[in-house]
């Protein structure tokens, strides 16, 4: 007797053989049940050799408690004893598996399955496993004869006989003699229905490619052919009526639960279509209709029941379209954007605890191999594997998967396989999730091994494979092309030119060769600039790939990377900055301007980093100002001082660009910009800023060279248009008008004079040919436009505009915003125009009708010819004009009235509107939309083209470039342009309500 207070010596005994609650263990050991082997020392180790010893024990006893008598029991306990398999296999599965210790105790006999120990037993196949099931007659026993050869194959499992492979293959094979007992026992249902048709079953997924999980959909695919003499309508219904008896006979819920769901909406068209085809319907569907994820389907497809000689037909019909799959445009794309599409749809919950479909999960490694099956199976037989690993290491031997990688990919996938089979073997529940509950994870932790500290060895080596996983599955598909090029250790099996050049072809590549001489330039060598490459062009050709054109974006790394080869913080940068690297590939594959912006000063590539030298976050007016100032002070004349100002205005021009190009792209970490307004006005504001810096020192530079301090007379620049109202883009001049007021004793010719040589040595340095982009000044929305003087006074507006000013230039001055110059004299000329653009009372119907008329007669006289009139940003429905010159409307009539339209900001003008009541919510929403719409897409064609323009790009590669800006991905060109026309004809109709008082 125990001393109270202290522990049995069996307590303690217990504690150390892995029991969590050795008082209950103790309990059941004192039963009767167990008094013939209480104190066995052989019993208790073999209960603390099982995944959760509590759980083993309470499934023994269980089982002992239902046996049919004291024989039976008697019987059990002997064997258990003397026979060390049997106790191995009957004690693991009872310790691993909560809902086979159900079945054994709901069918006591069933442990003698496990008694049998030869070398056929060790690993058997779908005979072994027919005659298993052979007996079934009904739904019932078919499911008691499947957990009875379930149990076998988790005997074999827990206790190591088999690897998670082979174990994966048996429950494929148990599968494929399950279908064909369900298909028999349908088949004895309706005779005649059997008589009239040929049934083929094909296995799909896990199923087909032989490596099917515990409990898992099974996947198949229908085929159907009347027998000779039948009618094929005829045929084809009795078919349907097999194929859903059959799937019921699997999925439906009995007294002894169900088997697994039979899914079948993998054929065509889905839960749409048919669930029965013929041959030939389904070979019309796949060579027309079907798209790149269901041939990827196809690579698994295994004729498994019915009709073995239909199915074969089946397979061998549909393998060539299968292996050309990779020829489809936006192949690599499609793909990867179906595995995108996965990992989004997950519940942010449970993202860090998904198995299979998280970054990183088995769904990872499934999905870069089959992405190397297609490119390269057509030409090598060898990798047409329906197995995930078989196809691995097919991969690895023929050199299209590095060995080293191959081999921690295989590892990888092993353990989150075999932490997927003991997830789901305990309650034969279909999940991927790791569980939370730490006695959960004790268990799956002591099934694989891990028995020091099983939670902290399982999550320690969960993150460490997933790890792996994350870093290989995309390099996978990329690094052998530099092993092809790079010229390394010899030995090692490489892609073939042939292979390397599939495979660039794959990744949206139009000249395989050009690119495969790049990467050879860039990575061959023993030097640590090649090293350094080698690692990081495999994550850049996978973002180029992402791109409209990866030919662009490899040829200008090459550029950049030549340019900056010798420099040492350049490829440390792109190695060590986590964004830095991909937003160069971004930038450098999205079109002509921000590379070429680029190119002109390399070392503006440190703008991309995530350090503190600003990187992509635009810079303020007043930074840029003194930025520029400072410079041109430092200068020793006016072209040094303008070419360090344009100097400072290209780099900011390539910031800018950059941060437009990688907020509408988005990265691996950040996605894609959602308010497009935002993008808009970031933009629009940055480089009207960067204008009005550059103006201001183009100014401080000429009056110094020729003057000195002080110019003889006041002189202020006016931002008009899209600069006054900050809305420049990438490609706009800069439209201003310019003020002078003589100083004091200073004649009125003098200053005039010096004014015009300000403005005509002003445009001359800003346009000098050089490496920076030019800047052009547009004065023509002055005073009688090109006729009239380049450069007026205050006292000459005051004159002009009180005598002969006409309705256009009160529209064109509600634009009208000081931008450089005399800040004093800048703001009287706005005072000036006050009245003018603001006039009190608002318009008369006169002006209203000048206003519609002139807009009628630009939009009829500026269209250029052969241009798409609902493609044209500026004068089609719905752009630009119709916009501004619809809220411009609002100003005039109510501007004097509120306050808040008297802005130069179309957007800011439109929300007060809004406010104001002069237009509806909805209203002023569309025609946002449409002007923020049309501003992207004119900048998108600026970035892509490297020159402005006003409609879509014809050129196929621009435009899907436009595209990708758009946030279009692959092949969706035309549902861009079909949005853009309907977003038009929606602002179209507001502007004929409000504008044309339609």
């Amino acid at each position: 007797m125990t001393a109270p207070g202290r522990r049995s010596s069996t307590f303690t005994r217990l504690l150390r053989h892995g029991f969590t609650d050795p008082s209950a263990a103790e309990r059941l050991l004192d039963g009767v049940e167990l008094s013939p082997m209480r104190n066995d020392p052989v019993l208790l180790e073999a209960l603390g050799a099982t995944a959760d010893p509590d759980l083993a024990l309470h499934g023994l006893v269980r089982l002992l408690e239902v046996q049919p008598g004291p024989l039976a029991q008697r019987e059990l306990l002997d064997t258990v004893i003397a026979a060390k398999p049997l106790r191995d296999r009957l004690l693991g599965v009872l310790g691993a598996s909560a809902a086979l210790a159900d079945h054994l105790a709901r069918h006591p006999k069933d442990w003698q399955a496990l008694v049998t120990y030869e070398p056929r037993d060790l690993h058997p196949g779908v005979a072994e496993f027919e005659r298993g099931l052979a007996e079934a007659a009904d739904p019932v026993s078919l499911r008691v004869a499947y957990r009875r050869c379930l149990l076998s194959i988790a005997a074999r499992d827990v206790c190591g006989t088999t690897d998670v492979a082979e174990t994966a293959a048996e429950l494929a094979d148990l599968a494929t003699a399950t279908l064909r007992a369900a298909l028999a026992i349908a088949r004895a249902a309706a005779p005649d229905d059997a008589a009239s048709c040929r049934l083929a079953v094909i296995a799909m997924g896990k199923c087909g490619g032989h490596e099917l999980n515990y409990v898992s959909d099974v996947d198949v695919i229908f085929v159907g052919e009347a027998v000779e003499g039948a009618d094929e309508g005829k045929a084809l219904r009795s078919a349907t009526k097999l194929a859903s008896h059959m799937m019921r006979i699997c999925s439906e819920t009995t007294v002894e639960g169900s088997i697994w769901p039979v899914d079948a909406n993998l054929r065509p068209e889905g839960r749409n279509g048919p669930l029965v085809r013929t041959l030939s319907s389904h070979l019309a569907y796949y060579q027309r209709w079907a798209k790149t994820w269901e041939f990827q389907a196809l690579l698994k497809a295994r004729p498994v029941a019915g009709d073995i000689e239909l199915g074969e037909e089946y397979v061998t019909a549909l393998e060539p379209l299968v292996w050309k799959a990779a020829e489809r445009e936006n192949f690599v794309a499609d793909v990867q954007k179906m595995r995108r599409r996965v990992v989004e749809n997950i519940p942010v919950a449970e993202v860090d605890r998904e198995l299979k479909l998280g970054p990183g999960g088995l769904r990872d490694v499934e999905f870069a191999v089959q992405l190397l099956q297609l490119v390269h199976g057509r030409a090598d037989a060898s990798l047409r594997s329906g197995t995930t690993l078989d196809a691995l290491q097919a991969l690895a031997a023929g050199g299209y998967v590095g060995r080293a990688d191959a081999v921690q990919l295989d590892s990888a996938y092993r353990f989150l396989r075999s932490m997927e089979h003991r997830i789901q073997l305990y309650r034969l529940r279909r999940t991927h999730l790791v569980p939370n509950d730490e006695a959960d994870q004790r268990r799956i932790g002591r099934s694989l091994g891990l028995r020091t500290d099983p939670v902290a060895e399982l999550n320690r080596e969960w993150k460490r494979h997933g790890s792996v996983v994350r870093r290989l599955h995309e390099k996978l598909f990329y690094r052998p092309l530099l092993d092809a090029v790079a010229q390394l250790a010899p030995g090692e099996a490489r892609l073939s030119p042939e292979a390397a050049r599939e495979r660039m072809v794959a990744l949206g590549y139009a000249d395989p060769a050009s690119a495969l001489r790049h990467l050879e330039a860039l990575a061959s060598g023993v030097t640590r600039k090649a090293a350094i490459q080698r690692t990081l062009l495999p994550v850049l050709l996978g973002w180029f790939a992402d791109s409209a054109d990866p030919d662009a974006g490899l040829l200008n790394f090459r550029k950049v990377s030549d340019a900056l080869g010798k420099t040492p913080w350049y490829l440390r940068l792109l190695r060590d900055e986590g964004a830095a690297a991909e937003n160069l590939a971004r930038v450098l594959s999205a079109g002509r301007l921000a590379p070429d912006l680029l190119m002109r000063a390399p070392e503006a590539v440190a703008l991309l980093g995530d350090g503190d030298g600003g990187g992509l976050v635009p810079r303020s007016h007043a930074h840029l100002e003194q930025e520029i100032l400072a410079a041109v002070g430092r200068a020793a004349g006016a072209v040094q001082a303008v070419t360090a100002a344009r100097g400072v205005r290209r780099r900011e021009l390539f910031r800018t660009a950059a941060a437009d190009i990688v907020g509408s792209y988005g990265t691996e970490t950040q996605p894609a910009e959602a308010d497009q307004g935002a993008l808009v006005d970031r933009v629009g504001g940055a480089i009207s800023d960067l204008t009005a810096a550059t103006l201001a020192g183009t100014l401080r530079a000429v009056v110094r060279e020729g003057w000195g301090e002080e110019l003889p007379t006041r002189f202020a620049i006016i931002g008009m248009g899209r600069f006054g109202g900050h809305e420049l883009g990438y490609g706009s001049d800069a439209d201003v008008l310019f003020v002078h007021e003589p100083r004091e004793g200073v004649e009125e010719r003098e200053a005039a004079d010096a004014a015009n040589k300000v403005v005509s040595e002003m445009r001359r340095l800003l346009q000098i040919p050089s490496a920076d982009p030019p800047l052009l000044i547009d004065a023509d929305l002055r005073p009688e436009g090109k006729s009239g003087p380049l450069v007026r006074s205050l006292k000459s507006y005051e004159a002009y505009y009180r005598r002969w000013s006409l309705v256009w230039e009160s529209q064109a001055l509600l634009r009208a915003e000081v931008v450089a110059g005399d800040k004093d004299l800048g703001r009287r000329f706005i005072e000036l125009i006050a009245p003018l653009r603001y006039p009190a009372e608002g318009l008369g119907d006169d002006a209203v009708r000048e206003i519609r008329r002139l807009k009628a007669r630009m939009e009829s006289e500026r269209m250029p010819r052969g241009a798409d009139p609902k493609l044209h940003t500026k004068l089609g429905p719905g752009g630009l004009s119709d916009v501004e010159w619809t809220v411009q409307l609002l100003q005039l009539e109510h501007g004097w009235a509120e306050p808040g339209l008297r802005t130069t900001r179309t957007r800011e003008a439109l929300a007060a509107a809004c406010a104001a009541g002069l237009i509806s919510g909805e209203d002023a929403a569309t025609l946002d939309e449409a002007w923020v719409l049309a501003t992207r897409v004119r900048n998108a064609v600026m970035l892509v083209r490297g020159r402005a323009g006003d409609t879509f790009p014809s050129h196929g590669r621009e435009l899907a470039a436009v595209g990708r800006y758009l946030g279009y991905g692959p092949g969706r060109v035309g549902d861009m342009l079909d949005a853009y026309r309907r977003t038009g004809r929606r602002a179209r109709g507001v502007v004929e309500e409000l504008f044309y008082g339609a």
